[in-house]
């Protein structure tokens, strides 16, 4: 099973890209089920952290302060902290979450010497012997 915390962060991206794609209605009932890989997953995501809403229904203040800035870096932050935190206090919940990114082929698969994989790399990666950074 996957930590709360990385998996909290791994889905921040299919989170955000619903958000941006579906604005205040990313909670309401999915009428086009076909919709793109990423945004879909991450709207099933949001509806199954917070729930179907209908339409004008209010969204939880997370959700509605990505709703009004999808590029405000604080208010993705504060989304993946609500949403870790329902995950850790569902455990039902997470493991659903945990196989919406298994069954979508979210994966990562590293093979040979000094391989690096992940879903997402925040920072720097690399794999070479004398790798520095230069500053």
């Amino acid at each position: 099973m996957i930590e709360v915390a990385p998996l909290a962060g791994q889905l921040m991206s299919y989170v955000v890209e619903a958000v941006r794609a579906f604005g205040d209605r990313v909670l309401d009932q999915a009428q086009d089920d076909a919709a793109e890989t990423t945004v879909g997953l991450g709207r099933r995501v949001l509806q199954k952290v917070f729930g179907i809403r209908k339409h004008g229904e209010p969204l939880p203040g997370a959700v509605a302060d990505m709703v009004a800035d999808s590029q405000d870096e604080d208010a993705v932050a504060a989304l993946r902290l609500v949403i870790r935190k329902a995950l850790t206090a569902d455990p039902q919940l997470h493991a659903e979450v945990d196989r919406m990114l298994t069954e979508a082929g979210v994966g990562v698969t590293a093979s040979g010497e000094r391989s690096i994989a992940a879903r997402t790399i925040t920072g720097i990666a690399s794999t070479g012997d004398n790798a520095t950074i230069n500053r």
